[in-house]
């Protein structure tokens, strides 16, 4: 990336959270808010008469879906890179963003942490891709990884892996409900022990919830939670 900075547009049908939101990213070196829209013809207009490097979208518009604006951007041919920040969790949702090419998908109420961690990603990104030229398979596996790897613990301790960590992280965001080492182990495709190693992990940071569940033999098992995120 160039010394210039990244330039965003925040988009939020409420003007106090499109504000909070604005606020957060100017608080983040690099990157500078050039609007805020409140709709999604709003956010066309502003697309049309300015630079835009990325769009931080809400789903929830008065004139239609974030989704249904990024399909229309990329009829228009806009190549603007976008975050979902948004209130909708369905999966369904979530699955739609990911096909139109949302590079990320941040839900509602979340902290400044969690967003500056996807910001400085994203950045990350924009300065390997700005290098040009052909990529290995392990700079392409750093490319897609980097973002993804934008919302796991960062700073893990040492013989720790980020790319298990992330793993975890993902099985327990997905799960409809608590699983146990076993299922979690089973659903990453690693050993229980491994499992567990990172779950003690993952609760010594308060990533995870830890509750325990009682079976027939009287022996307590312990079932795991991704714990939400908090803050405005």
């Amino acid at each position: 990336m160039s010394g210039s900075p990244i330039h965003v547009l925040v988009v939020d049908d409420d003007m106090r959270v499109a504000r909070i939101n604005a606020a957060y990213v100017e608080k983040v070196p690099g990157f500078r808010v050039v609007s805020r829209a409140h709709s999604a013809s709003e956010a066309l207009e502003r697309l049309g008469d300015r630079r835009v490097d990325l769009v931080l979208l809400d789903h929830y518009l008065p004139d239609g879906s974030g989704l249904d604006l990024v399909a229309r951007l990329r009829q228009l041919g806009h190549s603007t890179d976008v975050i979902m920040v948004t209130a909708a969790r369905d999966l369904a949702t979530v699955q739609a963003a990911m096909r139109l090419g949302a590079l990320q998908y941040l839900v509602k109420p979340f902290t400044f942490q969690g967003l500056r961690l996807r910001l400085e990603a994203y950045a990350a990104l924009r300065r390997t891709l700005e290098t040009g030229g052909e990529a290995e398979q392990a700079q392409v596996d750093r490319i897609f990884g980097a973002l993804a790897a934008a919302g796991a613990p960062n700073e893990l301790p040492k013989g720790h892996s980020p790319t298990t960590a992330e793993l975890v992280r993902r099985v327990l965001l997905s799960a409809e409900g608590p699983l146990s080492a076993q299922q979690i182990a089973d659903r990453a495709g690693i050993s229980r022990q491994t499992a567990q190693r990172y779950l003690k992990l993952l609760d010594r940071t308060g990533r995870v919830t830890l509750a325990l569940r009682y079976g027939e033999t009287g022996r307590p098992e312990h079932r795991y939670a991704w714990r939400p995120a908090d803050g405005p």
